[in-house]
């Protein structure tokens, strides 16, 4: 392309610890860390960082405290390259917080902190005009800014990414119509549809009750996505990897998934490099520092869907 795709991350800014502990605690106790490490993430800002490393240009609009935390994430994000120009401060709010757990097999548990003035609702965009994004990506944690970033993406004739994650069920309801492209974890969806489906029959009757695009992630299964012309649920796996820390994969799926459809790829391959670019990240422990640059990605896509003959 002549000039790298942009992308607007609208969402999450929290200050995460990791631990990584041999198992997930089943009972009460104190339990002894072999790593750790503290970084400034969240989902949209994990997005936003992945797609930076992914070669786009990204603005950050996320919601912080004027506290010292809100200071240490800003300085962190930006020094990933992410413009965070857009990051409201809030007098007197404090900055989001997370305490995860990551065990050996890299399966974690997730602790967060959202202060209620910090995520209040935004009065009015960041930017009068979203035209100049070639795609806005929103999560579900600031659902007010989300719904402005999604109306207006929409009205510019933008692809509105909705990552649809755990969140209460009137969240989903609010952001699901205004979405032109929902990508929603397996929890959102038995959320969303009021029952447990396996991820291909959620696929469908999520894309049954929109005219957005409809897949479904599954984590090692790979995700499942509703093509509208063939009328039928189709399958794109997951790279075969031995996970070390599954922390912002999801992250990065949606992320790279952003770049590819700013980029203008068939959605089957958008969603290959968004795999692709997943399984990666979790190979290494750190959350969101795992996530890999393109030529990684471009090089396990070979590896994984090698071009026919």
């Amino acid at each position: 392309m002549a000039r790298p795709v942009k992308l607007l991350s609208v969402g999450a800014l929290t200050l995460d610890m990791i631990l990584r502990i041999e198992s997930l605690p089943a009972h009460q106790g104190k339990f002894i860390a072999s790593d750790g490490i503290q970084i400034a993430s969240g989902m949209a800002t994990s997005a936003a960082c992945a797609a930076r490393r992914l070669g786009a240009d990204v603005s950050l609009w996320a919601s912080a405290g004027d506290d010292p935390v809100g200071d240490q994430l800003v300085a962190e994000i930006a020094a990933e390259g992410v413009d965070c120009a857009f990051v409201r401060r809030i007098r007197g709010a404090r900055s989001a917080l997370a305490s995860i757990l990551v065990d050996a097999h890299g399966e974690r548990v997730i602790v967060p902190f959202y202060d209620r003035l910090a995520q209040a609702d935004p009065e009015a965009l960041p930017a009068a005009d979203l035209s100049a994004f070639d795609a806005v990506l929103v999560d579900v944690r600031w659902p007010g800014a989300a719904a402005l970033a999604l109306e207006a993406a929409r009205a510019a004739g933008r692809p509105a990414i909705l990552d649809a994650d755990t969140a209460p069920l009137e969240v989903l309801e609010r952001l699901l119509p205004l979405a032109t492209h929902i990508v929603a974890s397996e929890t959102a969806a038995r959320i969303f549809l009021g029952q447990a489906l396996d991820p291909e029959q959620a696929c469908a009757d999520l894309a049954s009750r929109t005219d957005a695009f409809v897949a479904v992630t599954g984590g090692a299964a790979g995700s499942w996505w509703h093509d509208r012309t063939a009328n039928r649920v189709r399958h794109v796996a997951a790279p075969s990897i031995k996970a070390v820390d599954t922390l912002a994969a999801g992250d990065v799926f949606h992320g790279a998934f952003a770049v590819g459809l700013a980029e203008a790829m068939p959605v089957e391959q958008a969603l290959r490099f968004a795999s692709a670019a997943a399984a990666l990240k979790c190979l290494r422990f750190g959350g969101r520092l795992g996530a890999p640059d393109r030529a990684e990605t471009l090089a396990m896509i070979e590896t994984t869907w090698p071009a026919l003959p």
